[in-house]
């Protein structure tokens, strides 16, 4: 019985470190220096006419010629240009053509997200987070970004859980994986003229292409409780 209390305390133990070790990386380990170009953040990517997609020709820069896109902070604070808009590289055999600008109609209904593709790296905009994927001149591989959802403030800082995942294409399926080597924890694929958006949560959500970005789309909607630590009022 000795035994067994020990090691299950042992157990106890190495989940607890691990669980604090696993809340202190998410929540308050230092993010990587935002290196999405000021030119992009401040520009209107809502005046964009997404229907109008630019040539894949090898006419422009590479993928890995442009800086990566980080989330600013915990969002953006409205809807910015395109990471991509530069980029000419053609997709990669297995990938199928999904940018572009897309609402949810089944699922989680309403949900707007624009997806830029060039070469292997994809981009994907939505609720004040840039997710993006592939090779860029200034980061690694994987995404280094948030849920956009604002767990807690300490004065005026605000606290969103940090994500991080490689987006691969295989056979036509763009797969999440957590820190690129993970499990797959979101698919998205094209099913006639819908793309298909297969979350962690279970959810599937399909999306129709709309053209232009909704008014109400502009800003994003703070998200998470956002709890007050420590304030004085």
């Amino acid at each position: 019985m000795k035994l067994f209390a020990k090691i299950a305390l042992s157990t106890v133990t190495v989940l607890f470190v691990a669980a604090a070790g696993l809340f202190w990386f998410a929540l308050f380990s230092e993010r990587p220096p935002l290196a999405t170009e000021q030119a992009t953040l401040a520009g209107d990517g809502s005046l964009i006419d997404y229907c109008a997609l630019p040539a894949l020709d090898s006419s422009g820069k590479l993928a890995a010629d442009i800086p990566k896109g980080n989330t600013p902070g915990c969002s953006y604070s409205h809807f910015p240009l395109p990471i991509l808009r530069a980029c000419t590289e053609p997709l990669p055999d297995g990938a199928a053509d999904i940018r572009g600008l897309w609402i949810a109609v089944t699922g989680k209904v309403g949900h707007i997200e624009r997806v830029e593709q060039c070469g292997t790296r994809t981009v994907i905009t939505s609720s004040g987070i840039i997710h993006d994927s592939g090779p860029n001149s200034t980061g690694g591989f994987t995404s280094n970004d948030t849920e956009g959802m604002v767990l807690f403030t300490i004065g005026d800082r605000e606290y969103c859980p940090r994500t991080s995942a490689g987006m691969v294409w295989n056979q036509n399926v763009l797969e999440f994986r957590v820190f690129g080597w993970g499990p797959i924890v979101v698919k998205r694929y094209l099913d006639g003229q819908q793309l298909v958006w297969e979350y962690a949560d279970g959810s599937t959500t399909r999306m129709n292409r709309i053209c232009t970005l909704p008014e109400d789309q502009k800003v994003p909607t703070p998200g998470g409780p956002r709890y007050s630590l420590f304030a004085t009022d």
